[in-house]
């Protein structure tokens, strides 16, 4: 007489459960089904650097004295950063304030899916929309303002790490400051504010050899500043770098800041991220 060992439940209900990547993957699939969903949502985030590309680069369209390019040509590789920005900082900062006040976190939290899940499929969001919002702003670029793709290896190389780096940076920081705002409502303030000042003093609307010293020393702080500097250097010739405040792309400098990014944002995330809003306690 043979025996058949009986599974205890749980251990059962573990093994039919797929892991966290998986899971993770149908989230992204799920947002990114959303997102498209929402038309207006979709035109606003893909038009709007667009449409201010269009204005800074119509109205301010001289050569660069000495830069060997022009004023629009400065503004595309600075635009393409805004976006990237856009689609990770911005994007995460409001929709998950939003959600963590409509409760929907909440209801996350208490389902058997991995926390780390839910911040998989908001990854993936943003590298789609990242994604697309670069490849529509260049294509705009090299279309209207005679900006020239990379011809080397090494310089494709150069945007894949900006734009992989950039986009982790902005979105874990958009994770972190998603807690701030005290409400939903108020989500949106809380979040453009900092997001516009910084484009003023990062050089994506005011080139840099004209924005203050100590202006670009706060900016200098924060990735916007890095990752503006670091694709003019994939998009710009090298007679462009005179316009930079050391000179030169620095390339090592723009790798090691948007790196230590990514490590103080996750840090910053683990501190202050929460499921519940606060009036819920």
């Amino acid at each position: 007489m043979t025996t058949t060992a009986v599974r205890p439940p749980e251990e059962a209900l573990t093994e039919r459960l797929p892991g966290a990547w998986s899971i993770g993957l149908s989230r992204g699939a799920l947002e990114i089904k959303q997102f498209f969903r929402m038309r207006e949502q979709v035109v606003f985030t893909f038009a709007f650097p667009v449409v201010f590309l269009f204005l800074f680069a119509s109205i301010f369209s001289d050569d660069v004295e000495g830069a060997g390019v022009t004023a629009s040509q400065l503004y595309v590789p600075a635009m393409i950063a805004a976006g990237i920005m856009s689609t990770s900082f911005q994007s995460l900062g409001v929709s998950i304030a939003v959600e963590r006040d409509e409760r929907v976190l909440r209801r996350l939290r208490g389902t058997p899916m991995p926390p780390a899940s839910y911040f998989l499929g908001k990854i993936w969001l943003v590298f789609v929309t990242g994604l697309l919002e670069t490849a529509i702003l260049l294509l705009v670029g090299t279309t209207l303002y005679d900006v020239d793709l990379p011809t080397s290896a090494g310089k494709w190389f150069d945007l894949a790490w900006i734009f992989v780096l950039g986009l982790t940076a902005c979105a874990l920081l958009g994770i972190a400051i998603s807690s701030v705002p005290k409400s939903g409502k108020s989500a949106t303030s809380v979040v453009v504010l900092p997001f516009l000042v910084l484009q003023f003093i990062s050089g994506v609307y005011i080139s840099v050899d004209t924005i203050p010293e100590w202006m670009l020393n706060i900016g200098a702080l924060f990735p916007l500043k890095w990752m503006c500097q670091g694709l003019r250097g994939v998009f710009l010739p090298e007679s462009a770098r005179v316009l930079e405040q050391t000179g030169d792309w620095e390339f090592g400098r723009v790798a090691l800041v948007l790196a230590a990014w990514c490590v103080g944002g996750l840090v910053l995330c683990l501190l202050t991220f929460r499921w519940k809003s606060r009036r819920d306690g």
